[in-house]
């Protein structure tokens, strides 16, 4: 998974064609409306100082952060810097490009780091990014699980179960799994939160993705995993097809990443599905703000895009943690399944 999503030139994210957006093979929701990112940027604000900074990872096209500068501007809460940490130097120039034509006055107040920074204090957001770390895949036989790894038989790959036992540093419960049940565990995911409480001083994180807690990510119903394949927008369960022309992604377990943040230090300020915390943050104010009719029925199906269950509303969660900062975060007003985690 990580050659093929990383590896020099030929990787999925590190070749030359476009992977997001409707001419790519997915669509973020910074890409369906200028909405998403103006709702975070509430929730930031309430946050910020003149002294704090946001760090954006997983930038992508530099749509978010345009969105959430603008929005920031407009709130006249701009942070004192916009870090993009980003390693591929096309996405730098697409990200500085974006940025730029759309608010040539306040890309100075954009620096892109290469890797994360010694004393951060302010916001660190991180959407649809954990998805996108390689993971491991497991299966369920004769009592335990084991590593599914990848073999090369008779010209074609194809999985192939470890010898041993799996004895990663996270404990899956091995109760009412049928023989063969798989699924996937992201110690990367798990790792990156470690780091980036070190980095941090002072702040808050906000993680946007789609997944769900243990008990719905090992439900007995989801024998087959999460792994998932997206290429030209349509979805498969096979990595071996396109290989570095496709995306491969597993959903987050929120549960790991919880208490792994808790381990190092984390306090969790809030969990709940996306529809809720962009409504508790006011998303249909936008609407009720616009006069054009046209463009009010264009915003309508926007939100709908993001908040119906039937999209993204339900499948995509929002985990907030804070280091050394206690406040009541605007977004888990409606709705703060933390209990669930």
């Amino acid at each position: 998974m990580n050659l093929a999503l990383y590896s020099p030139n030929n990787g999925y994210y590190r070749s030359n064609a476009i992977v997001i957006g409707r001419q790519g093979d997915f669509i973020t929701a910074p890409e369906m409306s200028d909405l998403f990112g103006y709702s975070l940027a509430r929730q930031c604000k309430q946050v910020l100082n003149k002294s704090s900074c946001i760090l954006e990872f997983g930038a992508g096209n530099g749509v978010l952060a345009t969105q959430i500068i603008f929005e920031l501007a407009r709130l006249n809460s701009l942070p004192k810097k916009y870090y993009i940490l980003e390693l591929s130097a096309k996405l730098k120039q697409q990200q500085y490009d974006t940025i730029s034509k759309v608010l040539p006055e306040l890309v100075d107040i954009v620096e892109w780091l290469s890797e994360l920074p010694k004393s951060f204090s302010g916001v660190v957001i991180a959407n649809e990014v954990l998805d996108a770390m390689p993971a491991k895949r497991l299966m369920f036989s004769d009592g335990r699980f084991f590593e599914l790894g990848v073999d090369y038989k008779d010209g074609q790959f194809q999985w192939s179960l470890f010898d041993e036992p799996f004895s990663g540093s996270i404990k899956i419960p091995t109760v009412n799994f049928i023989e063969g049940y798989k699924t996937e565990i992201n110690l990367q995911a798990l790792a990156w939160i470690e780091s980036l409480y070190e980095a941090m001083s002072d702040g808050l994180v906000l993680l946007v993705d789609y997944g769900m807690n243990r008990v719905e990510y090992l439900h007995p119903q989801r024998s087959e995993g999460t792994l998932r394949c997206y290429y030209n927008h349509k979805a498969s369960d096979d990595p071996f097809e396109n290989i570095g022309k496709q995306d491969i992604t597993t959903s987050v377990n929120f549960s790991d990443i919880a208490d792994r943040a808790c381990d190092a230090g984390f306090e969790i300020l809030g969990y709940c599905n996306q529809a809720m915390f962009l409504l508790s943050l006011g998303i249909e104010d936008y609407l009720l703000q616009e006069q054009d009719v046209a463009k009010r029925i264009q915003l309508a199906q926007q939100i709908k895009q993001l908040i119906l269950p039937s999209a993204m509303g339900e499948s995509f969660k929002v985990l907030a943690l804070s280091k050394k900062q206690t406040v009541k975060l605007d977004g888990f007003r409606e709705q703060d399944l933390t209990g669930k985690l």
